[in-house]
């Protein structure tokens, strides 16, 4: 008889093969870019119906473990932070839909940014004030070019992020980049404008080399406010 429910748990029999396919994964005895088993096998294995074995396969792609691919097998993917915020994205791009949703995640940003920018102030290496001053460099050579300088400035950013050493940072900013670029990209971006944001980046930039967090911090803050305020007469975002 096919299998539909745990009889202890009452759990679906679909989650009780999404339960033994991650425990693989993550054991790497299903490694990462491997094919998943052929279908028959699943249901061979776990004794349940192609509907459960599809289903199973379906939650698994939901959560970035597999990559369904067009007429082929499905592929492991092993996860890691960049998966995972993936995954988050569909729900934070819900809440980004709700009213005051898309400053929640800006205030998240800065909060995240505040801390980073006093590290970078008190801990910053040769080669991350090299980086940053080679981002600083482009910001500035881009501000007649309101497309180049939306890029220079992403980027200015992105290196606040790798100086923990921590790739959840550089993931972390890749989803604050997907979450909000849509807003970002209807604020009107003028030169005059390009030249106010290097100037922002460019007192930060100076609290680091001056070694000061409270200014590092302060500089960034009134550099986010000030592009809060642009986004919210832009977009009527509260």
């Amino acid at each position: 008889m096919e299998l539909t429910t745990s009889k202890k748990s009452g759990t679906r029999a679909a989650d009780v093969v999404v339960a033994k396919l991650e425990e693989r994964i993550f054991a790497g005895v299903l490694r990462d870019g491997q094919m998943l088993p052929a279908e028959r096998e699943l249901m061979e294995e776990f004794r349940i119906s192609r509907t459960v074995a599809r289903e199973a396969v379906k939650i698994l792609g939901s959560k970035g473990l597999v990559e369904a691919l067009p007429r082929h097998r499905p592929v492991v993917k092993r996860p890691d932070y960049n998966t995972v915020l993936g995954v988050m994205g569909g729900l934070v791009e819900h809440l980004i839909g709700q009213p005051g949703g898309v400053k929640q995640i800006f205030d998240i940003r800065i909060f995240v940014e505040a801390g980073l920018v006093r590290m970078a102030a008190l801990h910053a290496q040769k080669s991350d004030i090299a980086n940053l001053r080679e981002a600083l460099q482009r910001n500035k050579e881009c501000i007649e070019d309101s497309d180049d300088f939306y890029d220079s400035d992403v980027a200015f950013h992105a290196v606040l992020y790798t100086i923990p050493r921590n790739p959840l940072f550089v993931a972390i900013h890749k989803s604050f980049k997907d979450w909000l670029d849509w807003h970002w990209r209807q604020m009107p971006r003028l030169p005059k404008r390009n030249a106010r944001n290097f100037e922002a980046h460019n007192a930060i930039f100076q609290a680091f080399l001056n070694r000061d967090p409270d200014e590092a911090e302060a500089s960034l803050r009134r550099h986010l406010d000030d592009a809060w305020t642009q986004v919210s007469n832009t977009l009527g975002e509260d």
